[in-house]
């Protein structure tokens, strides 16, 4: 049985693969600590960390973060700080392609289409037979 599938791909299938979070998620779980009056500010402050090009300026930005908002709401600055490893991988790539990597909902998107047709089949007559299906799943999928 597999523990952590993210450590198996990583450390075995694939060992030059990136693990982060999808950011969307990330500041969707900051916000359900906020009342709503404040939750734009919060939201304004909170692209200061993600929007930033290297790691140094996401702990400065962090910090002024802290210093803002600590007081109200410390489990935001906390939560990002837990996960800030899984966040940092996101600042290597260009504006262009992060704007595509912003949010895994094109991935999980995906995954429910090709579980939903899997499901629905039941049995197949073969492993061939599955691949074909999830192939035409996907290609339909990506011509949307």
């Amino acid at each position: 049985m597999l523990t952590n599938n993210k450590q198996v791909l990583k450390g075995t299938l694939f060992p030059q693969a990136q693990i982060r979070e999808c950011i969307v998620h990330q500041i969707r779980y900051s916000l359900n600590f906020v009342p709503w009056k404040e939750r734009k500010a919060v939201a304004h402050n909170l692209k200061a960390i993600y929007k930033v090009d290297n790691e140094g300026q996401v702990l400065q930005a962090l910090e002024a973060f802290k210093e803002k908002w600590d007081a109200k709401y410390p489990s935001i600055s906390a939560s990002w700080e837990r996960n800030r490893e899984k966040i940092i991988p996101f600042l290597s790539y260009p504006p262009a392609v992060r704007k595509v990597m912003y949010t895994t909902n094109a991935i999980e998107s995906l995954n429910m289409a090709l579980r939903k047709i899997i499901k629905n089949r039941g049995r197949f007559p073969s492993q061939e037979a599955d691949c074909k299906l999830l192939f035409l799943v996907s290609s339909f999928f990506f011509i949307r």
